[in-house]
């Protein structure tokens, strides 16, 4: 009797790893290439070329020893997408710097944890985007903060008098300080919502972001001939690795169409820059779909790119594929915490598999799904937890060693705390997650972290947090709140306390007030009975448990 075919997957690959660090392979990559464009930055008119790219971030990494930023230091980037942004993040990396990625869409209370968990040194941000005000909350954040030396805000004068600095510090003593950095370092840190209490910052080295995005950009076939459209945010994997490393590994161009993602600059990006690649998660695809002036703009450049963030209707692939001519654009899986991707399609794949699985195994990447009780793999066809092990899985949570164990195993296995099931030809199809996450137009969103601070309301008792459909987002959050005897708390009341103090995404759009909750006999809340009372709350709005 034949035995089933283990769960298993391993990306065996004739291409080797690169084994050099972030600085010195932009280095390498400025050498072979050095007229060429690197970076176009729309919204600022700027345009560098390879050579003038990698100048620049040598002044910014001799700027930042001048500001004596040690290598293991901590630098926090709090901006939307510019090009000082990517400069930042070579220049740290060849400094030995530590990158601290911040979310724009942070707020005070957001921003102040992050800063003071990563023990950060120096602040760099914007002065403003959108509605929020980054010179006022840095500054309010500032005195309560030990350690935070330095505060600097992009296109103000603590910006010119940064750079300046880089005159007091001499070339060679970046050569030495570059040269005694090794691909295993830490480089950078991202923060991951929580599933209890606040976010985790996985800590990422040279090695695991470079040979990622390196893999990444194989997998779309890119060169030194491609220009890639970015309006993914660069704080975060998709835009910083799968972005600009993926282009600088391999000599190509990236543009960033504005600060943040607006769909007629993304358009216009592409026809004036003749871009051949296009990034985006699926809500993103859609509004440039949708635009009212779609069919004006010549995409005939365009021939692959990545939808990542979550899953992706077939239509919208379709239509991707047929009237944005990206024949070859390809789907991509992955977690923070493992550089990020895992698995992807290729433009081989045909549209079933690129829009019904996440792709197979990536290059030196290993992949199973297991059984998350036993932790012993599992047959092909069979459901269980996606884990992922190999050179992409991170150095671990940022001093936190007890949610690193709970998150990488003794066989360095990471659990994604997806569900999963593989085919018999190694294709994985996502098709739940065993944790409360909520993936809200491609940002992960953590319930227990809303929870925690909705408890910080003084007419709030308790408060549970699940996420439901969406046509637009893929899901939102609804808040099921107790609230406190004599209270008048009002859904609104609950938005508003949220409103300037949690990212835009994280805000409940749905809030529900109830007596208690469905538990189970141990005294657990039964969330997936709060998920199918959410979906009937939405269709009679006033239903709930034990409605008040």
């Amino acid at each position: 009797m034949a035995t089933a075919t283990p769960a298993y997957a391993h990306g065996a690959s004739p291409v080797p790893l690169l084994g050099d660090t972030v600085g010195d392979n932009l280095a390498r990559t400025a050498a072979r290439h050095p007229d060429r464009l690197a970076l176009v930055s729309r919204a600022q008119g700027l345009r560098l070329t390879y050579a003038a790219f990698d100048a620049e971030v040598d002044r910014v990494a001799r700027a930042l020893m001048a500001c004596g930023m040690q290598a293991g230091d901590r630098l926090g980037i709090w901006s939307p997408n510019r090009a000082e942004w990517a400069v930042l993040q070579y220049a740290a990396a060849r400094a030995g710097v530590i990158l601290v990625n911040i979310n724009p869409a942070y707020r005070s209370h957001e921003l102040e944890y992050v800063l003071r968990q990563s023990g950060c040194r120096m602040l760099v941000a914007a002065e403003r985007f959108k509605d929020s005000d980054y010179v006022a909350m840095a500054q309010a954040a500032r005195p309560v903060l030990e350690g935070l030396e330095h505060v600097v805000h992009l296109g103000t004068p603590s910006w010119e008098e940064l750079l300046a600095g880089a005159e007091a510090t001499d070339p060679e003593a970046l050569r030495a300080r570059s040269a005694g950095l090794d691909a295993g370092d830490p480089i950078n840190i991202q923060y991951t919502s929580g599933t209890t209490g606040f976010p985790k910052g996985a800590m990422l080295s040279h090695h695991n972001i470079l040979n990622n995005g390196y893999f990444v950009g194989e997998g779309c076939r890119l060169t030194e001939r491609d220009v890639i459209c970015v309006p993914v945010p660069y704080y975060h994997c998709f835009g910083m690795v799968m972005g600009n490393l993926a282009a600088t590994t391999h000599g190509a161009c990236v543009v960033l169409p504005g600060e943040g993602f607006e769909p007629g600059a993304v358009l216009e990006a592409v026809q004036s820059e003749r871009c051949t690649a296009l990034y985006g998660v699926p809500t993103m695809f859609i509004s440039e779909l949708e635009h009212p002036g779609f069919d004006g703009f010549d995409l005939s450049s365009l021939r692959t790119g990545i939808m990542a963030g979550s899953p992706c209707p077939i239509e919208v692939m379709r239509k991707v594929i047929d009237r944005m001519g990206m024949g070859e654009v390809t789907i991509a899986y992955g977690m923070t915490e493992t550089s990020p991707v895992s698995t992807q399609t290729l433009a081989e794949d045909d549209l079933e598999h690129r829009v019904a699985t996440v792709g197979r195994v990536h290059p030196h990447v290993e992949i199973r799904v297991a059984d998350p009780d036993t932790g012993r793999t599992l047959a092909r066809g069979q459901t269980g937890e996606f884990q992922t092990r190999g050179y992409s899985v991170m150095l671990g949570y940022w001093e936190d060693p007890q949610r690193t164990a709970q998150a990488i195993d003794a066989a360095r296995w990471m659990h994604t705390g997806d569900q999963a099931v593989m085919d018999e030809d190694g294709y994985i199809r996502i098709v739940g997650r065993i944790k409360d996450m909520i993936i809200r137009g491609g940002e992960n969103v953590y319930p227990r972290e809303i929870e925690e601070f909705l408890h910080t309301h003084p007419d709030i008792a308790d408060a549970q947090v699940v996420g439901v459909p969406d046509e637009r987002f893929g899901e939102e959050a609804m808040a099921w709140v107790v609230r406190r005897e004599g209270s008048g708390l009002s859904e609104e009341d609950v938005r508003a306390f949220c409103r300037g103090r949690l990212a835009h995404y994280k805000v409940p759009r749905y809030v529900r007030f109830c007596i208690d909750y469905p538990m189970t006999v141990t005294g657990k809340v039964q969330k997936n009975k709060l998920r199918e009372l959410a979906a009937q709350g939405l269709a009679e709005p006033r239903t709930a448990p034990e409605a008040e």
